[in-house]
Order: C-alpha cells, then sequence, then structure tokens
C-alpha cells in the first residue's frame, strides 16, 4: 500500500513529462518489478502494477483526444510496436503475481473500449487478444469471470461495429499428436518476436527473465494451437505424428463456456455476446459457427435438460397462466409468489431457454438459423417432444400438449416457427387420401386427440390447433385444409346449359324447389304470408348513396330477429359491458382485417379455381381435420359445452382466412 501511495505521489509531484516518455516511464516499472522482485506470491494489488496500467491507459486516451481522428500517436505506436498486449498476455496466463489475469482482463477491456481507433485489424493487438479469449470459460465461478465476461463482450461489440473483422477470429486450428517434446519446441516457435522489449534508453528486458520470474511451470504444452500455417512450421519437427487442420471459433467456444455459469449476471451477459455473433452477416463466421462449435448442441441439450426436469404431470392452466417470461428476466422467487405451484421454477426456467432459442434464431443470420432451428427440430421436438405426445398415458398427453401448445403460442421467429410446424404437420401438400390419413404419424395422432375421449385433452388439442391457424405459415393452412378443396370436388356439376340461364317468370331459377309444394311448408298459405311487395318494403330502400345493399344491414336484421326470440331472462349480453352483439361484430371485423394482413403475402388467387380446370372425378375427402371438426359438429348436442365452444372456436378462425 505505501508503495501504491509513493508511486502516486512522485507521479503527481513530478514535472509533467512528454506522453511518450511518461507512458515509457509506466511500462518500465511494471517489466522492473519482474526482474527485480523475489516475492511472487503476493498479490498483484499490494503491487503498483495496477496502478501503472491504469496510467498507461490514461495516456493513451489522453493521446487520442489530443491528435486528429484515425492518426496513431507515438504511444500507442509504442504498445503496438513493442507488443505490450502479447507480453500482458503472458503474465495473464501465468497469473504472475497472483490476481494479475484480472489486471490484464481489465486493461484488455478498457484499451478496446475507450480507443475510438479501430485497434483489432493490427496484428499485435487480434493476436493477443486471441490468445486472452482463449483464457475465458476455462473454469466455471473463476474469480477473473466478471472481468472475463466484460471483456468477451467488448469484443462482441466491437465486431458488431464492424463485422468483417470477425475474420480475424476465424482461427486454423491445428490440432497436434506429439511428445511433450515437440511441443516444447512449437511453443518455442511461437514466442519468437517476444524476446526482448527495447525501450527508447536501448534497455532491454529478456522475455526468458519475465518467464523465470513467472515460473518455468507456465510454458506448457497446448494441445490446440490456433496459429496460421505461415507462422508455425510444425512440419519440420519430427516428432509430430498428425495434424488436422480445422477452424476454431474461441470467441464463442468462450462464451458458450460461460453461458453455463451459476452467476446468473455472466450467463445473461453470455447470452448477449452470442446473440451479437450469430448476427454478423459474414457467411465465413456463419458456417464456421454452425459447424465448428457446439452451439446448436447447447441450444437443444440445455432445452432437453429443462423439460426432462419438469414435473410428470403438470395442471394445463398453471402452464397456461405463468405469465410471458423473457430470457434475460428470469428471476422467479418461490417464496415472493402468491400462484406458487409445484414445478413452476422448472417451467419458468424452460420457457425462458426457449425464449432464448426463439430470440436467437430470429436474430441470426440466415445460414446459422437455419442450421440452429433444424438443430432444435431434429434434437428437441422429434427426440424429446414427440415421444411424450405419442404415449398413452392420458396425464402425459394432456401434460405434453399443453406444452406444446405453450411453445406454440410463443414461438416468434418465422425459421423456427417452419421447423415447428413441419414436425407438427409435417411437408405433405397433396391431397389427403382417406385410406393414408396416417402418413405423418404425428399429425394424424394430434388430429386424432381433438376427438379424445378425455375432453380435456381434446379440448387442450383443439386450442393448440386453433393458435398455431393464428401464426403466419401459409403451409398451416393449406395442410389442413385448402389442399383437399382446390380442386374443389365437393361441389356436383353439370356444363351449364340455356335453360340454367334462363330465369322463370316468377323470379326462380330453373330447377328450384318451389315451396309451396314443399310438405315442409304446407302451413304457409296466402293468407299468413307476405306478398313479394311486402317483403321488398322490409329491406332497406336503395338509394343513390347505397346503390346495392353490401349485406350490413340484412345481418343487422336477421341478428335482431333472433333476439327477439329469445326471452328477456336469458339475455345476459347486456348486462356484462362490452359483451354485446356489437363488440362481437367489432372483434370479428378486426380478427379479419388482421388475417388479410397476414394471407396478402401468400399471394394467393383472386378467384376460385374455375370447375373446367378441376379434377371432379376424383372422390372428396375433406381432409382428417376438417372430418374431425364436423363430426364434432355433428355431436354439438351431446358434448359438454366447454367443447362445443372450443370446436366452434377453431371453426371461426377457419372462417376468417380470406381464400376464395
Amino acid at each position: 500500500f505505501e508503495n501504491k501511495v509513493l508511486s502516486t505521489l512522485s507521479h503527481k509531484l513530478a514535472p509533467s513529462l512528454p506522453l511518450q516518455e511518461d507512458f515509457v516511464y509506466h511500462w518500465k516499472a511494471i517489466t522492473h518489478y519482474y526482474i527485480e522482485t523475489s516475492d511472487d506470491k503476493a498479490p498483484v494489488t499490494d503491487t503498483n502494477i495496477p496502478s501503472h496500467l491504469e496510467q498507461m491507459l490514461d495516456i493513451l486516451v489522453q493521446e487520442e483526444h489530443e491528435r486528429e481522428s484515425g492518426e496513431t500517436g507515438p504511444c500507442m505506436e509504442y504498445l503496438l510496436h513493442h507488443k505490450i498486449l502479447e507480453t500482458l498476455y503472458t503474465l495473464g496466463k501465468a497469473d504472475c503475481p497472483p490476481g494479475m489475469k484480472q489486471q490484464v482482463l481489465a486493461f484488455y477491456t478498457k484499451l478496446l473500449g475507450r480507443i475510438r481507433q479501430p485497434l483489432l485489424p493490427h496484428i499485435n493487438v487480434y493476436k493477443p487478444v486471441q490468445k486472452l479469449i482463449r483464457l475465458c470459460g476455462e473454469v466455471l465461478t473463476a474469480p477473473t469471470e466478471n472481468e472475463e465476461i466484460q471483456f468477451l463482450c467488448i469484443v462482441c461489440a466491437k465486431l458488431k461495429q464492424d463485422p468483417y473483422l470477425v475474420n480475424f477470429f476465424l482461427e486454423n486450428k491445428l490440432k497436434v499428436l506429439a511428445s511433450k517434446g515437440s511441443a516444447s519446441v512449437i511453443t518455442e516457435d511461437m514466442l519468437k518476436g517476444q524476446d526482448s522489449l527495447m525501450t527508447d534508453t536501448g534497455q532491454s528486458i529478456q522475455h526468458e527473465e519475465i518467464s523465470n520470474a513467472a515460473g518455468a511451470e507456465h510454458i506448457e504444452k497446448e494441445d490446440d494451437l490456433s496459429t496460421s500455417l505461415d507462422e508455425l512450421n510444425v512440419t519440420s519437427s519430427p516428432e509430430a505424428s498428425a495434424i488436422r487442420l480445422n477452424q476454431d471459433y474461441n470467441l464463442v467456444n468462450s462464451l458458450l463456456n460461460l453461458t453455463k455459469s451459476p452467476d446468473g449476471r455472466v450467463a445473461v451477459k453470455a447470452c448477449e455476446g452470442l446473440m451479437l455473433l450469430v448476427s454478423l452477416p459474414e457467411p465465413a463466421a456463419a458456417k464456421c459457427l454452425t459447424q465448428s462449435t457446439c452451439l446448436c448442441e447447447l441450444l437443444t441439450d440445455r432445452l432437453t435438460t429443462l423439460y426432462n426436469a419438469l414435473p410428470l404431470s403438470v395442471d394445463p392452466l398453471d402452464i397456461e397462466s405463468v405469465e410471458a417470461v423473457n430470457w434475460g428476466l428470469d428471476s422467479y422467487s418461490h417464496k415472493e409468489d402468491a400462484s406458487a405451484f409445484p414445478g413452476k421454477r422448472a417451467l419458468i426456467s424452460f420457457l425462458s431457454w426457449f425464449d432464448y432459442c426463439d430470440q436467437l434464431i430470429k436474430e441470426a443470420q440466415k445460414t446459422t438459423a437455419v442450421a440452429m432451428a433444424r438443430s432444435v427440430r431434429e434434437r428437441f421436438f422429434v427426440g424429446v417432444m414427440e415421444p411424450q405426445l405419442m404415449q398413452t398415458s392420458e396425464i402425459g398427453i394432456l401434460t405434453s400438449t399443453a406444452l406444446l401448445h405453450r411453445i406454440v403460442r410463443q414461438v416468434t421467429s418465422d425459421v423456427l416457427l417452419q421447423e415447428m410446424v413441419g414436425f407438427i404437420l409435417g411437408g405433405h401438400r397433396e391431397p389427403e387420401i382417406l385410406t393414408d390419413i396416417n402418413r405423418h404419424p404425428l399429425r394424424h395422432r394430434l388430429i386424432e386427440h381433438c376427438d379424445h375421449i378425455s375432453d380435456e385433452i381434446s379440448i387442450m388439442t383443439l386450442r393448440m390447433f386453433e393458435h398455431l391457424l393464428q401464426k403466419p405459415n401459409e403451409h398451416i393452412l393449406y395442410n389442413l385444409v385448402l389442399r383437399n378443396l382446390e380442386e374443389r370436388n365437393y361441389t356436383e356439376y353439370k356444363p351449364p346449359c340455356q335453360e340454367d340461364k334462363d330465369v322463370v317468370e316468377n323470379g326462380q331459377i330453373a330447377g328450384a324447389v318451389d315451396l309451396e309444394e314443399d310438405p315442409l311448408f304446407a302451413d304457409l298459405s296466402p293468407d299468413n304470408t307476405l306478398s313479394n311487395q311486402e317483403w321488398l318494403s322490409v329491406s332497406p330502400p336503395i338509394s343513390p348513396e347505397h346503390p346495392k345493399n353490401d349485406g350490413k344491414t340484412e345481418v343487422h336484421k336477421i341478428v335482431n330477429s333472433f333476439l327477439c326470440l329469445v326471452p328477456e331472462e336469458a339475455k345476459s349480453s347486456y348486462h356484462v359491458e362490452g359483451t354485446g352483439y356489437d363488440t362481437y361484430l367489432r372483434d370479428a371485423h378486426r380478427q379479419f382485417r388482421d388475417y388479410c394482413a397476414i394471407c396478402l403475402r401468400w399471394e394467393w388467387p383472386g378467384s376460385p379455381k374455375s370447375l373446367e380446370k378441376c379434377n371432379l372425378e376424383a372422390s372428396f375427402f375433406e381432409g382428417h381435420f376438417l372430418k374431425i371438426l364436423f363430426d364434432r359438429m355433428g355431436r354439438i348436442l351431446d358434448q359438454p359445452y366447454d367443447v362445443n365452444l372450443q370446436v366452434t372456436s377453431v371453426l371461426s378462425k377457419l372462417s376468417l382466412f380470406p381464400h376464395p
């Protein structure tokens, strides 16, 4: 402490020196410590090193402020030319004196964050930065974890500003299976160029001395040596037994390790760093990220782990009632929750990580997004969820369907939604055949569950399909409904003739059934029916402003006529504000507009396919989905009210689609 105070005072009281001399003075003070000290066990906080590093940083910032933008000053030139960052990396790796790694990480972070000019393109910056990245995330809950994640995040932020710089961090990875001797040769070759640190006064500090002060044990064998073939001629070493060239993305690997940190703040920061990296537009980085890192595996493995941690049975209402979960705000406290239920902590953790996967895929570069979404489908949806949905236990079916419904509601990424739709419905687009409706077993099973003996399972599955239909994906409606209706073989068609085009004098179309001849309408005598003129008078008169009835008035008339038949005591909508017919109509209009906006991108035809071009000879099958819904509607008088409500809700959603 006394040394630190004396150093600070001497710096304050000494006459001001040119910045470069001041900078060199502080660097020499650090290097002389390693030459002169005999106690390498004292913590770095008991030395002057942190103060000297801070002064060096302040000088570099001051120098940049005093010079024109983009111009490199002599202090920065000195730092680059004398490979100061390389030496600091060596000292940080050795952690000598104890705590030096934290100081080095903090220096790198502040240097990259406070200096405005681009530093990463310099070989004497990005090389040591690469090496320091490899030291991050090696040990979880390490004392340097906070400094590690701050350093990694500032590197990610710099890459986000200048995406082309990411190519400096796609390294050629040499896996050398060699003896200890050959590894030592390689390590010495890598350290060439760092043998001496020349000062302006002609003094040199041998790297050997620094290494000795740090301890010879820190020159160790490295299995993965990341450098270029031009820099490292390992083939000249006869002891090297095998070499395999491969790209490595250590920045991603270090962040992936830190996402597993027990410290939630560190884990969230690591997730944010990954979010920045996956969004970089560089194709080489995207390819390396998906092929040479374990990012996809980490996403899906954690999803699997969190899903398997859920209780075997969770009340569907509890799954539905959990508030919207955002991945960065997973701070649930069981003690503070009045609506806690068994498994809520595990459920929030699962939904939080699924939300992170969804957002990561949504932000990612296209190639990366497709690879991650495909991995989620193959390793999680198919590998984990499908067996749960296909089981025979009613409790298991109900819980797994409720979870599927929840993530269907939650997904926002178009790419992940596409994979989810393929998982649930399959990719078939040709018309269904009754004898072959189980081509996609999961689709078949889920549709069958809409008519399950358990009303709870039926309602939950119908609800899942209802929300699936609201998703902006053309394949959903086409697979479930449209592919079976496009040929219009549900119509009974005969070529039109002249007689069909003529209208009889009484206004009826040829072949139409006369109501007077129908026994069901035998009581309609001329005395108790309205004349044609009276029927016309009931309708609103045609005016120039409204030359043609738009249907709205007719709808109101029909609804009001129905309401007149309902006893007053049975009317409930008038007693509760916002539940009347007008409110319902406004909601229906809003929903229809929303659906029309979604469907615009699908380029549906403006009119149905003409009957002459349709294959009317094929037997009509409405499809498995509509068949189940119509079967349910046919039993509407025999089913519970909740089931009927859900069936009609699904049908009402189908009716909103403006397909011709």
